[in-house]
């Protein structure tokens, strides 16, 4: 069973289509036509809505190694709705348009809008409207966690932080508007806390978004939509595959969401072909775009610990001739929202390039094992951790009993481990060291020491929320002296079917002197590395001739820092 509030109401699923998305569910299911279909694959924004994840008592508070909350979930956050299934909304509150305004008669012209929606209309944001919830939702979100933020610290809303340019910008960089135009809609952003400071003043109502219950409160509440239960003979067909029962199942389809590793490992032992769903920001497109229908997915959101972090001694599978005392340990079902914080404080070069991937949406829900997993040849995140010299930690269950030869019901004899590096990963165009019934658990980063420098540079056409044309990542060692270079490592994405090392470039820079002289050198054998791909993004002489003035840039780069230290 799935259990969450739509709109302030609880609803519990326990037959419904595995591969039906909140999209899907909110428009044929409760007819709530307010959230608007468009593209349908995550890029243009008319879908978003707004979920908030209410409390439980069995969800671990995400803290660094000093017992401070770093990577903790903003109260509200924003989701594509078209690629999102609906049980990825277990534990949640799910919002959409028309729930903001405060509208207690269901009367339209006695209704209080939300800031957001009343700074729209006041600032004419809307044309033809088929963008506008997308976007309403985009900037309430903003708007809520804002006031959130600065409740505890401002005492009244006329203290609260004003949202800035660049916050009101970046919160709408997945919303896609093809006729107003963006003009009136940053300005409608920029006003919103004039408008929830003048209702202050005033006393008028507003509506607290907020549900603050705890999760296994949620069957208690009079208001609910309850599904018809599992027909017995459904359930009969479960017991032969596993003693855990899936949350939804229908016409032999179903979906799993173990709580724990154990479960997992379980499950897939017993389903090893099964899908295994993590944000599933790029598998949403096989339902929305190829209508494939997953018979046996596995939802890994309830997992807390994929979602944690840790420093740990590094892995001996580091291919540095120079030991690395410790390695940041990300789970691989941390978001791309929950890794910034952590990613912030060790390394402030890669949580960068998070404005420039994806968008709020994507970056809410996408997760670091979905991306790497996924070997897209132009996924982001691959080049820059090949860069690091990272490890993937793997999981491989027993298909069976037969060929692991051992008891499933023991937990600790369902599967076995390995730690390889990264750039072992990928073999081919989407085929990787992964096999049926295997998943990946951690990645390891190793922690970058003074002489080493990280430059990251993406190529594409718009600044954000864009697929990259090509990636290039480099990590620089140098001497202490900071006159040679000992060591280098450059990662490449969209340049091949597999993300890459560039071997022969990085050799070729190797105890030479840092100095842009020794980049220009490297980047004349880059052609001995890879031959580009040429698609609708980019030629191969572009991408060839780009990254050739990357490399050399990362030298100006490195040798500015250096007179900038020594200044």
């Amino acid at each position: 069973m799935i259990s969450f509030y739509l709109n302030g109401k609880y609803h519990e699923l326990t037959q419904l289509n595995p591969n039906t998305t909140v999209l899907e569910y909110l428009r044929l299911h409760e007819g709530q036509t307010d959230t608007k279909e468009g593209c349908g694959s995550g890029d243009c924004g008319a879908c978003t809505v707004m979920a908030q994840r209410l409390p439980s008592t069995n969800q671990q508070t995400l803290n660094d190694e000093n017992g401070n909350e770093k990577n903790a979930t903003p109260p509200f956050y924003t989701i594509n709705s078209c690629i999102t299934l609906v049980s990825l909304m277990d534990g949640h509150h799910l919002m959409t348009a028309s729930y903001l305004a405060e509208n207690p008669e269901h009367h339209p012209e006695r209704a209080l809008l939300h800031p957001a929606q009343q700074a729209l209309v006041e600032c004419h944001g809307s044309q033809c409207g088929f963008c506008t919830p997308g976007f309403v939702m985009s900037l309430a979100c903003v708007y809520e966690n804002n006031r959130m933020q600065t409740s505890s610290e401002a005492a009244s809303q006329s203290d609260a932080k004003q949202l800035s340019y660049d916050e009101v910008v970046a919160s709408i960089s997945g919303n896609l508007c093809r006729c107003t135009g963006y003009r009136p809609i940053i300005e409608a952003g920029l006003l919103m806390s004039d408008i929830g400071q003048k209702r202050e003043a005033e006393h008028s109502a507003v509506k607290d978004l907020t549900i603050s219950l705890a999760t296994d409160a949620m069957g208690s509440t009079k208001e609910s939509a309850v599904s018809a239960n599992v027909p017995a003979e459904a359930e009969s067909d479960n017991v032969e595959s596993t003693a855990i029962a899936p949350a939804l199942n229908d016409a032999g389809r179903r979906l799993y969401i173990p709580k724990s590793l154990d479960e997992l490992n379980q499950i897939l032992a017993a389903n090893p072909q099964a899908t295994i769903w993590a944000g599933g920001t790029d598998l949403g497109l096989s339902v929305t775009q190829h209508l494939v229908d997953h018979e046996i997915i596995i939802q890994l959101s309830g997992i807390e610990a994929l979602k944690s972090w840790s420093l740990s001694d590094a892995s001996n599978t580091s291919t540095d001739e120079q030991t690395q005392s410790q390695s940041l340990v990300l789970g691989a079902g941390m978001s791309y929202q929950q890794m910034l914080p952590v990613l912030e404080q060790y390394f402030p070069s890669f949580a960068q390039v998070f404005e420039r991937i994806a968008s709020p949406q994507i970056r809410n829900m996408g997760t670091i094992g979905g991306n790497i997993a996924n070997a897209s040849p132009i996924g982001d995140l691959p080049p820059i951790l090949l860069a690091l010299d990272a490890s993937i930690h793997l999981r491989h269950c027993a298909p069976n009993r037969e060929e692991s030869g051992k008891d499933l019901d023991s937990s600790d004899s369902v599967y076995t481990d390995e730690i390889i590096p990264l750039s072992a990963f990928f073999l081919d165009y989407k085929k990787t060291k992964l096999q049926a019934g295997s998943y990946v658990v951690a990645i390891h980063i190793p922690l970058m020491h003074d002489n080493q420098h990280l430059f990251i540079h993406k190529i594409s056409k718009r600044y954000e929320d864009d697929i990259s044309a090509c990636l290039l990542a480099a990590r620089i060692d140098v001497s202490t002296d900071g006159m040679t270079i000992e060591n280098a490592k450059l990662g490449l994405g969209g340049m091949a079917a597999i993300p890459l090392l560039a071997i022969t470039c990085q050799q070729a820079l190797v105890g030479q002197a840092a100095e842009v002289a020794s980049f220009e050198q490297a980047a004349q054998v880059l052609s001995a590395d890879v031959t580009p791909m040429t698609d609708v993004r980019a030629s191969r002489e572009y991408r060839s001739h780009v990254v050739q003035r990357l490399l050399v840039k990362f030298g100006k780069q490195l040798v500015a820092g250096r007179q900038t230290e020594t200044a």
